[in-house]
């Protein structure tokens, strides 16, 4: 998730220019995923705010978006249930912890319980 900018000078210090020939610098926003073996996830049940309903929650997950997208959906199609994956952690609906705590120690993550 991208930062909010609060102030001019998270813009920049720009805020518009009439050279034509004038370009926004870039923001180096590329995040570099680990690799499977340094990531140190954590997996517990949530039922909080979601109407009584459970959910496994992945938190702890360092990477790019589409690496996040990618092992979300991997876990949905395992679990064969619904979810999402944003904001660095994957919500798996109902309670899968043994079934999600397997896939990802076959996957090479380091993946703890924590909670309950």
């Amino acid at each position: 998730m991208k930062p909010k900018k609060k102030s001019l000078q998270d813009l920049g210090g720009i805020m518009y220019s009439t050279d034509p020939d004038f370009a926004y610098p870039e923001e180096a926003n590329t995040v570099e995923s680990l690799p499977n073996q340094q990531q140190d996830l954590r997996v517990t049940l949530d039922r909080k705010n979601r109407g009584g309903k459970a959910v496994t929650l992945i938190t702890g997950f360092r990477g790019s978006d589409d690496d996040l997208q990618r092992l979300g959906k991997m876990l949905k199609t395992k679990c064969g249930v619904g979810g999402s994956a944003k904001d660095a952690e994957i919500i798996i609906q109902g309670d899968f912890r043994e079934k999600v705590m397997t896939l990802l120690q076959q996957e090479g993550f380091k993946a703890k319980k924590s909670g309950g």
